[in-house]
């Protein structure tokens, strides 16, 4: 198994502002299904195809999908070693965050301790006639 070299600030972000829209994650999508020309992915959205293309560039400055030319059509597939850099990427975070909480349930989960300048009302010893 290759060993995956950490992405870059410049990558993650690129990354992130790739899957910042639902558009660009459903192509990311229909890519991971299978390969596709780019006129087959513009023709199931209600936008041009030059929108379309802008949308593929963004996917790809990302290097989230790889496109080739075949013949006259540019066929798309989604790139597997960079989605599993940004999973790998994902998880450090999710730990990172599984972790903290897990630190605040500990705490949260403590007795708090007792102030010395205040008095214990766990004591029974005393009376309601007086002590």
């Amino acid at each position: 198994m290759v060993a995956q070299r950490e992405l870059s600030e410049a990558e993650v972000d690129r990354v992130f502002h790739a899957l910042a829209t639902s558009t660009r994650r459903d192509i990311l999508r229909r890519t991971i299904e299978r390969e596709q020309s780019v006129s087959t992915l513009a023709s199931e959205y209600e936008m041009s195809f030059a929108a379309v293309q802008k949308h593929v560039a963004v996917l790809e400055a990302a290097d989230l999908i790889v496109k080739r030319a075949e013949g006259r059509e540019r066929l798309v597939r989604a790139n597997p070693e960079m989605i599993a850099r940004a999973r790998a990427l994902l998880a450090r975070y999710e730990e990172l965050w599984r972790s903290r909480i897990a630190r605040l349930d500990d705490l949260l989960a403590e007795k708090p301790a007792r102030r010395p300048d205040t008095p214990d009302t766990t004591d029974d010893s005393r009376t309601e006639e007086g002590d």
